[in-house]
């Protein structure tokens, strides 16, 4: 499974307009989605008596984009290749493309879908353009699973790797210093 199944729904979500139920109370704005339900966007009491026992993801405005804050998302997706942000003292990420301008001369690092400068070397500007990306390439993917896949061969490669170069040290150590013979054994007598 490259893509989760709520992903879709999640980026076309409309988001922080007054909940129908509780438009009335102080945090009545939907900002929460439900990765069990994929349904639309709910607000904190929808939460509390909806989706009591759920996966939910909270989502943030940045410059009237929306956002998710990355401890967050990163237990359900993997967001490598996603350029991140810190707001508020949160790293995030966006969930859609923003518009830009074209991008002057002199930017290093562009989106591959959107041509956004990015400020690192990052694929993506956003889990949207991610997503293009995997269905228009499929040279990456959301999910954990092959991410841990990786991370796990590549220890492995490494810790190998590490075993050869101390087994190579240790071998040139011996070849380099022979070891110490033992003294000689004592023929004086100590009185």
């Amino acid at each position: 499974m490259a893509v989760p199944p709520w992903l879709e729904s999640l980026l076309s979500t409309a988001f922080f307009t007054v909940c129908t139920t509780h438009g009335d109370a102080a945090r009545g704005e939907c900002n929460m989605y439900c990765l069990d339900c994929k349904g639309d966007a709910f607000c904190f009491y929808c939460r509390s008596s909806k989706h009591k026992d759920h996966q939910v993801i909270q989502i943030r405005r940045s410059s009237y984009h929306d956002v998710v804050r990355v401890t967050e998302i990163q237990k359900v997706l993997d967001i490598s290749g996603v350029q991140t942000y810190v707001i508020n003292s949160a790293r995030v990420l966006f969930l859609n493309e923003r518009p830009q301008p074209k991008s002057g001369k002199g930017v290093a690092h562009i989106c591959e879908i959107c041509g956004r400068s990015l400020l690192d070397p990052f694929r993506f500007c956003s889990l949207g353009c991610k997503l293009v990306g995997i269905k228009r390439n499929g040279n990456a993917s959301f999910s954990l699973e092959a991410k841990n896949e990786v991370v796990v061969m590549d220890r492995t490669r490494r810790e190998g790797i590490s075993k050869e170069e101390e087994e190579l040290r240790e071998g040139s150590q011996q070849d380099i210093y022979p070891p110490t013979p033992p003294p000689p054994p004592s023929s004086a007598r100590r009185r």
